[in-house]
């Protein structure tokens, strides 16, 4: 069974649709990339997924015994939480709170998860530093270890490589991939087509137009030949 299915889903506020006749899927390994016009509706569809805001129409299921509180979720950063005054070790242990349930404090379990991911992604030198004193490409590896701790099934990425430099950019594509790679599903929001279609096996591009399918696919459908020769991107 899929780990998310969506069937004909409105994504909006206030009874508002932003986004209409949404449907998807993701499978267990799945890397799926969330392309669209700025006010397509990517994030409110993110965070309806989340279920921070409440479907409009449609129905969004999950399968192969994932549980919302087991999605892991990188979003976009704003400035008060870039200036965050906590340790590194605290932010990425911070991400095990899902699975608290009914236990107040974190246990041995928790600490070794994080102490794996904080190697797992290159930042064990950074563990001990002041999280708002470190560059925006290593806050986004802390950001990506903490939502590694809440999950081993789904990530969830929101513009993860805004307002980062080409070189970091790059490392930080690279490493999400390698992730993937290791059996973990991804489901990124970029306006980077050609990096959509360079990491991901599907594409989907919402806005006038509702497209889900392969890689391939999207690159021969008219959306994707679209925004590709409009970004100057490779379409093969």
């Amino acid at each position: 069974m899929s780990l998310i299915n969506v069937e004909k889903l409105s994504v909006g506020y206030d009874g508002n649709a932003v986004e209409k006749d949404i449907s998807f899927r993701v499978e267990g390994g799945d890397y799926l990339c969330i392309v669209g016009e700025n006010g397509s509706g990517k994030s409110t569809l993110m965070k309806t997924l989340l279920g921070l805001i409440d479907p409009l129409a449609g129905k969004i299921s999950f399968g192969d015994g994932l549980k919302k509180n087991e999605i892991g979720y990188l979003p976009q950063q704003t400035q008060v939480q870039k200036d965050f005054p906590a340790s590194v070790y605290e932010v990425v242990l911070s991400g095990c709170q899902a699975h608290f349930n009914w236990r107040p404090f974190y246990n041995a379990q928790d600490k070794k998860t994080a102490d794996m991911f904080i190697e797992q992604l290159g930042i064990t030198d950074l563990k001990k530093r002041c999280y708002r004193e470190l560059s925006g490409g290593q806050q986004q590896r802390v950001l990506l270890a903490r939502a590694l701790c809440a999950t081993r099934k789904l990530i969830l990425l929101d513009e993860p490589v805004a307002g980062l430099d080409p070189k970091v950019t790059e490392e930080m594509y690279e490493l999400i991939k390698e992730l993937n790679d290791r059996g973990t599903a991804v489901i990124m929001i970029t306006h980077d087509i050609a990096a959509a279609i360079r990491y991901a096996d599907h594409i989907l591009h919402i806005g006038d137009h509702i497209f889900f399918g392969s890689r391939e696919e999207y690159i021969n459908s008219d959306a994707g030949s679209f925004f590709l020769k409009k970004q100057g991107g490779d379409e093969k």
